[in-house]
């Protein structure tokens, strides 16, 4: 699914008037309708009181066009008007004069006029602004919304939570809507999914509103949301008529005395993802553990017994994956770049292969085209420098990865790809994958699906979306506190059956 920029979003509007030969009026209709259904298939005649605000633009119109479709129900309603502005759109007056034809006037909210009760059992509807707002409320408007959030009234946004900006950050002095769910209109809106904008909706979902399909299906935009209709479309196949080397070979590189669990995860982890063989390359004291717990994965040792001190192997893996438990040493950062410099293969790195990256920016010329980069927040601002905010956050990791030909995987609450100066959005995961262990299972799976022939970008995708999904199967057999990084592996199989399930 794509994800639109502000212009793209009007200029949607504006084909779908056009094509369809409708009114604004009438796309508001559906709108409102859309809005209305939801409310009503939940709330079953019940006589809860609902407050709308209503703004004055178009936003204003949907809560108003909304307010006359819960009043003809009979749904005990109070519409408030918040007059910021003298002017109103076309269609808000429309709207406004439909509910007055119901014999129900709109209570208007200027400065200074006493704020109405908000009881907890009742419900809000924040159609305040909408996606097109470009600066801060003004003050009086602002201790509105900070009355809306001081209530325990549940709270639900109008496409997007009133003071949400599409393409920055709020202040922090500016007020925001803090929605306890929103319904957003046809496509997923980029702050929903950033760590700053995201914690002003606890939850959202899109309604279908009939924007023409042909504008959404050939306009070209650089973000993306990734879910199983997505990944299902480069998904391969397992043929009858094959065998383990059909499905490639993966070489882990890592470990260290004491963080021999790292390189084990990750190699379990691309076993799980479907590799049809795994070698794992690691220090001497490794040796035993990994012979012990994981049958399947052969195992090669560094000289050294505590630490990578060379990289030097006599077999032809398709895929390496380098960093998990690594450490740092001078001794594993110049066998890193040994092997760098002779290095044709794709590569994955993670961990403590990114801190050497960080340490050593010169490492990054060396890096084949494509290369995976898997960084938590920390480990990416230790590659590309601290940020102002997420939006700047992105625009210098497309930077980098251009700069760089990388395919760069954000970690996060959604995790972001980058590649080609394209956003790809992650639609899996849950908090309890915040956890020990967590990203080197990540780092497996994607080096076992570069293994089975996935090109970079789409090993990331698909992975960072397995990743996710049995994350969130494992929590539904257990919680997010107990979820561990095993756990996450052993749902990977899961996650695959789960793509193709109703």
């Amino acid at each position: 699914m794509k994800i639109l920029h502000a212009k793209q979003l009007k200029e949607a509007d504006e084909y779908t008037i056009k094509r369809q030969q409708l009114s604004s009026w009438q796309l508001m209709e559906r709108a409102a309708t859309q809005l209305f259904e939801w409310l009503h298939n939940r709330l079953q005649q019940s006589p809860v009181t609902i407050h709308l605000f209503c703004g004055t633009g178009n936003n204003g119109g949907d809560g108003l066009a909304l307010a006359r479709l819960l009043l003809e129900q009979q749904y005990p309603v109070k519409v408030y008007v918040v007059n910021f502005s003298e002017q109103r759109s076309t269609d808000f007056l429309i709207n406004y004069n439909k509910l007055k034809e119901l014999n129900h006037w709109p209570e208007l909210l200027k400065a200074d006029d006493a704020l109405p009760e908000l009881p907890p059992q009742d419900i809000i509807v924040d159609a305040i602004f909408g996606q097109g707002l470009n600066r801060p409320a003004e003050d009086w408007v602002a201790a509105i919304i900070q009355h809306i959030n001081a209530s325990k009234a549940f709270t639900l946004a109008v496409d997007v939570p009133s003071g949400m900006y599409l393409d920055q950050v709020p202040k922090e002095q500016d007020a925001v809507v803090q929605a306890n769910h929103t319904l957003s209109f046809q496509v997923a809106k980029l702050p929903f999914f950033l760590p700053q904008t995201g914690i002003f909706t606890d939850t959202w979902e899109l309604l279908d509103i009939g924007l023409d399909a042909q504008y959404l299906q050939e306009v070209t935009t650089d973000m993306h949301l990734i879910g199983a209709m997505e990944v299902l479309q480069f998904y391969k196949p397992r043929k009858r008529f094959s065998h383990k080397n059909t499905y490639g070979h993966v070489l882990v590189i890592g470990g260290s005395y004491g963080k021999m669990g790292a390189p084990m995860l990750s190699a379990e982890a691309a076993m799980n993802a479907g590799a049809g063989l795994v070698t794992a390359y690691i220090p001497k004291c490794g040796y035993q553990i990994f012979q012990t717990a994981l049958p399947e994965v052969m195992v090669l040792t560094s000289r050294h017994e505590e630490y990578i001190s060379e990289i030097e192997f006599d077999l032809k893996p398709t895929v390496v994956a380098f960093g998990p438990g690594a450490n740092t040493k001078e001794v594993t950062i110049r066998a890193f770049r040994a092997f760098l410099e002779s290095n044709t293969l794709t590569l994955v790195v993670d961990a403590d292969g990114l801190n050497i990256l960080a340490q050593h920016q010169g490492l990054l010329s060396l890096l084949p085209a494509k290369t995976i980069l898997t960084p938590h927040p920390g480990e990416l601002k230790r590659l590309i420098g601290a940020w102002e905010d997420d939006f700047d956050k992105l625009a210098k990791a497309k930077a980098f990865a251009a700069q760089y030909d990388l395919v760069l995987v954000l970690k996060d609450a959604y995790t972001i790809t980058v590649c080609e100066g394209q956003l790809y959005v992650n639609t899996t995961g849950n908090p309890g994958m915040a956890t020990a262990g967590s990203g080197d299972t990540l780092t497996g799976i994607i080096a076992g699906l570069v293994a089975q022939q996935y090109d970079p970008l789409q090993a990331a995708l698909f992975g960072v979306y397995l990743h996710g999904k049995a994350g969130d199967l494992s929590v539904e057999k257990n919680s997010y506190q107990a979820l561990t990084a095993t756990e996450i592996i052993d749902f990977i199989g899961d996650a695959y059956l789960s793509l193709f399930e109703g």
